[in-house]
């Protein structure tokens, strides 16, 4: 049966149902219009002085800006305490607690939107919003689900390989299977990226045996030489060891045992441990190092206990003259060497601490020990210690002196040390070149060598113009006008 126009309206306008029109969407937009009016308006009731709408702060029921980092931290921890105390989503708040009157307050709603404090009752009506019964709670919101991707993502071994190239985090522990694990190893080796290798091989030296993992490795050549690096900076000697023999690598396997001397402080338990690696397989010039080694510690320990006991006693003057600065334990064999040439220099060659003896065992060559012997003693001013090194004598049974290295450097020694100018003028006239010998003498002003030289070379104006370099009235100068007088001379110019 058909309804009239009248039923139609009336049905329509009694039904909580509306008839659809084209100017839904306008009705919509026009009550959000009216919302928003609306919402101006209390905004208007709101502000008291102050109507600049760029003046108007949000704070939270606490007083701090809303979004600030102090209104953060304290809706997180309201926020933990909730989860803590309740799963429900929101707890109750009760409703036994008497409302607040804003009649009997000195605050007002501005006060509290800007943060200000008008009367002295604020801090009474913020004491009770703080109370535990009525705090506020904030829920804590989840983060996106695209910051977990890179954990959660199903990547192949590759796909995860060059995500940790891009630094991004990912999980190696879903790669349970020793396949995928070599995957993994074998795809950042090919990625030429040092930190992702070492990155998986601690992955892999945590999820394998090292039976296993040796073995893999073993195959692997540049990844077994990050792993031997990792395990050297990290100082994972025993695991290490460990590595090396099975491999077969006994030479680095007793090297590496060698090395433990290193983390020894006492010398005497040093000594003991260097005479045990005396009988490791090492090769013939490591066991020759090794050895010698131990002897030299051997006696660098019953001559610190000799002249440390000297030195406390003081009856040995040299030690009082020249103070030991340091103990001799573990000193390098030159220094061995120099130490001895100053404090025994003169002792039996039987002895162990004779600088001869020293020289004799541990095979040192004759320049490395004139040169050692040489700074030791000029260092204590003992001149004839040093004439008596430069001495030798020829078949005949004549004297002169001759020294393994050039002249030239023996008067730097010589100088640096402050030797006597009569000492230098000795030696600087040994120097065979003449240019090297006049300018050594210009420089360390040994006039007799220039003038015996210039003379030599029978040159008047040389000589000429070296009288006006020396001290007027100085027995140089004299020396040069008596060369001059000379008619014996026959000058060249």
């Amino acid at each position: 049966m058909m309804k009239t126009r009248t039923d139609e309206e009336d049905y329509w306008n009694s039904s909580k149902y509306k008839a659809f029109t084209f100017d839904d969407e306008d009705d919509e937009l026009s009550r959000l219009q009216e919302s928003k009016r609306a919402v101006n308006s209390i905004r208007g009731l709101v502000d008291d002085e102050d109507n600049d709408e760029d003046d108007v702060e949000r704070v939270s029921w606490s007083g701090e800006p809303v979004g600030s980092i102090s209104w953060s931290v304290k809706e997180t921890a309201a926020s933990n305490q909730r989860t803590d105390r309740d799963p429900t989503p929101f707890p109750r708040i009760s409703t036994d607690v008497a409302n607040v009157s804003r009649s009997h307050s000195g605050y007002s709603l501005s006060s509290l939107f800007k943060g200000k404090m008008k009367g002295a009752n604020f801090q009474s009506f913020t004491d009770s919003l703080t109370d535990s019964s009525v705090r506020l709670y904030a829920p804590e919101l989840r983060k996106p689900k695209s910051e977990y991707k890179d954990l959660v993502g199903d990547w192949s071994p590759e796909e995860t390989v060059h995500r940790m190239q891009q630094g991004k985090v990912v999980s190696l522990e879903k790669f349970r299977s020793l396949h995928d694990k070599l995957l993994l190893l074998d795809f950042s080796v090919s990625a030429h990226d040092g930190n992702v290798i070492t990155a998986i091989l601690i992955y892999l030296k945590r999820t394998l045996s090292k039976e296993v993992l040796f073995r893999e490795l073993e195959s692997r050549q540049t990844a077994l030489r990050h792993f031997i690096h990792y395990l050297t900076e990290t100082r994972d000697q025993k695991l290490l060891l460990d590595l090396l023999r099975s491999l077969g690598r006994t030479e680095d396997t007793v090297l590496l045992q060698y090395k433990e001397h290193l983390n020894i402080s006492d010398a005497n338990k040093r000594r003991d441990f260097l005479k045990s690696c005396v009988s490791l397989p090492f090769s013939a010039d490591d066991l020759a190092h090794v050895q010698d080694h131990f002897t030299l510690l051997d006696r660098q320990i019953i001559m610190e206990a000799t002249d440390g006991k000297n030195e406390r006693e003081g009856k040995v003057e040299i030690f009082h003259k020249f103070p030991r600065k340091a103990p001799i334990l573990n000193m390098p064999l030159i220094p061995t060497l120099h130490y001895s040439c100053l404090y025994h220099y003169s002792e039996a060659q039987e002895t162990f601490s004779s600088p001869l003896s020293l020289r004799h065992t541990f095979k040192i060559s004759e320049k490395q020990f004139f040169v050692t012997a040489l700074a030791a003693r000029v260092k204590l001013k003992a001149w004839s210690d040093v004439d008596a090194l430069f001495r030798s004598r020829n078949w005949l049974g004549f004297t002169r002196k001759k020294a393994p290295l050039g002249f030239h450097r023996v008067v730097d020694v010589l100088h640096k040390n402050s030797a006597p100018a009569q000492v230098l003028q000795e030696y600087v006239a040994l120097v065979d070149d003449a240019d090297l010998r006049i300018s050594l003498a210009h420089k360390h002003k040994c006039h007799d060598i220039v003038i015996n030289t210039y003379r030599d070379l029978k040159d008047r104006q040389l000589l000429l113009g070296y009288r006006e370099k020396v001290e007027s009235g100085s027995a140089a100068q004299k020396k040069i006008d008596e060369l001059l007088e000379n008619p014996q001379i026959r000058w060249k110019n």
